[in-house]
């Protein structure tokens, strides 16, 4: 049975996303939010220890809009250039009934998330990450998700899309890591209890 890992850049309020989906608090965009190096190290190596990556369409939207060719941009650092391919090379499905193709050693879902999620979880292999909060929401309702990365950064947006949903009974956690990095990001690392 394969590991499914939730994690994302959270917000202390909670928030994967400030209204409008801005993103620049995180370092994803803005002129003076670039992650700190040994963050966004920390989530290369996430990527290159992930056997497959399961993606909602916002999220693969925005990470497919950059990352195939990052590696190739004038000024490209090697540690984007190293996550630019780590990206490319992982294989990923992507959950939309809207996407018509998608490319890069991915392959795209139309059908019930949660069923081919509960399939992919069935078979062997090594551990899979699931990224998007819709996405990811369905997953953590139907309690497929045994480990939960919230790496939180010290800003409170005040609205937004939410890291967790709504459920219907409780999730007890157990903390197996915590980390601190630049600029006052720390990360939590909890995983199932079952």
């Amino acid at each position: 049975m394969r590991k499914l890992t939730f994690g994302m850049n959270v917000t202390v309020d909670g928030y994967i996303a400030a209204p409008g989906d801005d993103l620049g608090w995180s370092g994803g965009e803005g002129p003076d939010s670039s992650p700190s190096d040994e963050l966004f190290q920390w989530w290369s190596d996430r990527v290159a220890a992930t056997s497959l990556s399961l993606y909602g369409r916002k999220l693969w939207e925005a990470m497919s809009s950059h990352w195939p060719t990052a590696d190739q941009q004038p000024g490209a650092t090697p540690a984007e250039i190293a996550y630019a391919r780590r990206w490319r090379d992982m294989p990923k499905v992507v959950f939309s009934s809207t996407i018509g193709t998608v490319d890069w050693n991915t392959r795209l879902v139309s059908g019930d998330a949660v069923s081919e999620i509960s399939r992919l979880k069935g078979e062997d292999g090594g551990p899979m990450d699931i990224g998007g909060a819709t996405l990811a929401a369905g997953a953590m309702r139907a309690g497929l998700i045994d480990e939960y990365l919230i790496v939180t950064h010290p800003v409170l947006v005040g609205g937004g899309t939410p890291f967790f949903t709504a459920l219907d009974s409780w999730v007890n956690l157990t903390l197996v890591e915590t980390r601190t990095f630049p600029g006052g990001v720390a990360l939590a690392r909890y995983e199932t209890r079952r």
